[in-house]
């Protein structure tokens, strides 16, 4: 009898490898040596038993525990599990699945599907996201057709079951040793087909329609969130459940707050006095209207926080703040009070200031007299 390999020496990995590097290990091997890969390839036919019968031990983890602690000696013999594979169609039973199609895996029947997924899109104003609300939208998704309820045939017809594939909407081809499962040609893995189409959806079952519905918009969606709708999307078209309706929000912008995740920012201009000597700010907030005590002292740009004035959180539930931020606002105009006090103001400051009555052109003359003289003293 031939000595058997280390299992972990035939695929290569080391003894503290994860499943998922059996597998992996597993699936390159098997490829590698796959009997349709090296025809007449004695040799390379068993390689793919010895590492077939390696993973067969250590995928299986209580099988594992028994290898490691025992070795061979663990897992050969009755009820051991190891070296059991007689031909190369045994393997493609046990492991057929774990290569897709290419080994005929996953069984001959139609797995029944989901519809695919539908989108629509709603656009909030920014009290409406806050809030949340329930709005109607609109989107298009294909149905069932009323004059043959989905089957595709006249009326008074039915679909036949595929002769090709004998309703099993795939088959398997044989090389050999080797199976391959692919999707039946003929009725392209329906499992059926039809005789006599129905003339309005041409035989296909469904038809597109514009579908009505209302949504409920949870409290604190921001832009770019989507909302699902279960259940909305379209038909399976195998008997699966249907899919789902995907809404995407779009929140418009707000003259007044700037969002940013769950805060609201809003600027508010305030004067040199208010700024200087403190003030009791009234604000707006979406919930009507509020205050900030702006201390005297303020300087431009400072931020005040009101907390759990801003937007709730969908995920959370928690609310964010109101960030008001001031900035010292440099009127444009004067009138001759304002400007008479701005300039005591001044004096007392020490602060230069520009001379009220100096025109222009007096500017001018005063700037070319003080350059000549420079050029005469030099």
């Amino acid at each position: 009898m031939p000595t058997q390999r280390c299992y972990y020496e035939v695929l290569g990995v080391e003894r503290s490898a994860s499943e998922g590097d059996i597998a992996t290990a597993y699936r390159k091997l098997a490829i590698k040596y796959h009997p349709d890969k090296n025809p007449g390839d004695e040799e390379a036919i068993e390689r793919f038993k010895e590492c077939s019968e390696a993973f067969e031990v250590l995928h299986d983890s209580q099988k594992r525990a028994r290898y490691d602690q025992y070795g061979h000696a663990g897992v050969n013999g009755a009820g051991g599990g190891g070296g059991h594979f007689h031909d190369v169609g045994d393997i493609f039973s046990a492991f057929g699945d774990i290569f897709g199609d290419i080994f005929g895996g996953g069984g001959g029947g139609r797995r029944a599907r989901a519809g695919r997924d539908v989108r629509c899109d709603v656009t909030l104003t920014l009290h409406e996201a806050a809030e949340g609300c329930t709005k109607e939208v609109e989107f298009q998704r294909h149905e069932n057709c009323d004059d043959c309820n989905g089957t595709g045939a006249t009326a008074g017809s039915a679909r036949e079951v595929c002769s090709y594939c004998g309703g099993h909407g795939r088959v398997i081809q044989s090389a050999g040793i080797v199976r391959v499962q692919t999707t039946c040609p003929a009725c392209g893995g329906e499992g059926s087909k039809v005789k006599d189409p129905c003339r309005t959806c041409r035989g296909k079952g469904q038809r597109l329609r514009t579908v009505a519905i209302e949504v409920k918009i949870p409290a604190g969606v921001d832009d770019g969130m989507r909302v699902r709708i279960t259940g909305e999307g379209e038909p399976s078209p195998n008997g699966g459940p249907p899919g789902d309706c995907y809404c995407f929000i779009s929140v418009l912008s707000h003259p007044l707050f700037e969002r940013q995740g769950p805060h609201l920012i809003c600027r508010v201009p305030i004067t040199y006095p208010q700024a200087a000597l403190g003030c009791t700010l009234e604000v707006p907030t979406l919930a009507g209207r509020g205050e900030v005590k702006v201390p005297a002292g303020t300087q431009s740009g400072e931020v005040f926080r009101m907390s759990g004035r801003g937007m709730p959180d969908p995920r959370s539930h928690s609310v964010g703040d109101l960030l008001v931020q001031v900035s010292i606002e440099v009127p444009t105009k004067l009138s001759k009070d304002e400007d008479k006090l701005l300039r005591e103001l001044a004096e007392l400051e020490h602060t230069n200031v520009a001379p009220q009555r100096k025109s222009f052109f007096k500017q001018l003359t005063d700037y070319f007299t003080a350059n000549d003289s420079d050029g005469e003293e030099a």
